[in-house]
């Protein structure tokens, strides 16, 4: 198996002067499960590098298990730090794609054309499209072979509105997930705030929130198996 991750690039919560990225446990949790199950990982993201952490992601309060194993782990540190360049990352490359999430990617994946392209070729080709969080943002102008949102009539889950409004960011970012999902034609679902609940629509699979990093993850290796 090999599995790509794509981060967030953007770090600025929009006017606000605080900063923002990728929240790190919806990325340690996929890349351990992933790595445990014996995938190979790449990682990349629109400016290459050392994608940007959500600093609230790193206070004590929001590590796991698999956060305290990545700060131990010097050679995903390593990894981390030098992602690949999303434009010149091939698609016809992996099994699957998976996209942690993060407030970033509401202003840069969301928007990005080649995420766009990357993600119709995996649909295109019914390979395996997994994003948690705030990640199913990346969907907002992606389109199925048939011309309509690629999340049309699906089962989807995203960071819910009652969420952003439980963290106070409701008018800070660029568009809600919940109500992106729902105008896209998604067929919207969330379970209890803050507790995992992830969705599997073929080969497509959704994370509300960063509880739910875990088994979105594993429902990717199921989807792979």
């Amino acid at each position: 198996m090999k599995i790509l991750m794509v981060l967030t690039s953007h770090d600025q919560l929009g006017q606000t002067g605080h900063k923002t990225g990728f929240w790190l446990e919806e990325f340690a949790a996929p890349y351990y499960v992933f790595r445990d199950a014996g995938a190979e990982v790449v990682l990349a993201s629109p400016r290459g590098g050392q994608p940007p952490l959500d600093p609230k992601s790193d206070d004590p309060e929001a590590q796991t298990d698999a956060t305290r194993r990545f700060k131990d782990d010097a050679a995903a540190k390593e990894q981390l730090a030098s992602t690949h360049v999303l434009s010149q990352v091939d698609a016809d490359g992996f099994d699957a794609v998976f996209y942690p999430g993060g407030h970033g990617p509401l202003w840069d994946l969301a928007e990005d054309r080649d995420s766009r392209k990357l993600i119709e070729r995996f649909a295109a080709t019914d390979r395996v499209v997994g994003a948690v969080c705030h990640a199913p943002a990346v969907f907002r102008h992606t389109m199925a072979a048939d011309g309509k949102p690629l999340v049309a009539g699906r089962r989807v889950t995203g960071f819910t509105n009652s969420e952003e409004e439980a963290v106070g960011l409701t008018d800070v970012v660029p568009f809600l997930v919940e109500d992106m999902l729902k105008t896209n034609g998604g067929q919207y679902e969330k379970g209890a705030d803050w507790a995992s609940f992830v969705l599997i629509d073929g080969k497509l699979v959704t994370g509300q929130n960063p509880a739910s990093s875990e088994e979105a993850a594993e429902a990717v290796l199921k989807l792979l198996a």
